[in-house]
């Protein structure tokens, strides 16, 4: 990811009032929560202030959702698991012809 796309990430995260660590459900949660708070039904005369942070809102929860979907493995090595780089390789492509040493 680039830091364009990082601080796009900080700044939904701090939209949605998240920690630095959040999981899956404190971002649905928080997303729920702001989304009755600023629904434009129950708005009052300041219906135009609503719609635009419930535009804003929806963005941040989507780019969330997404990064949550295409980012799957730990973003952190975990302790007392240590990979060699060629068994990590052969653990997730070693049954595949054209990457393993196996043919």
């Amino acid at each position: 990811m680039n830091r364009k796309e990082w601080q796009a990430i900080e700044r939904a995260g701090k939209l949605l009032g998240l920690g630095d660590r959040a999981t899956l459900g404190e971002i649905k949660r928080a997303y729920h929560r702001l989304s009755k708070q600023h629904h434009p039904d129950t708005a009052g005369k300041d219906r135009g202030a609503e719609d635009d942070m419930m535009y804003r809102l929806t963005a941040a929860y989507n780019l969330l959702m997404r990064y949550c979907n295409e980012y799957r493995f730990p973003l952190s090595r975990p302790e007392g698991d240590i990979y060699d780089a060629e068994d990590w390789w052969m653990d997730r492509f070693g049954s595949d012809p054209l990457w393993s040493k196996r043919k």
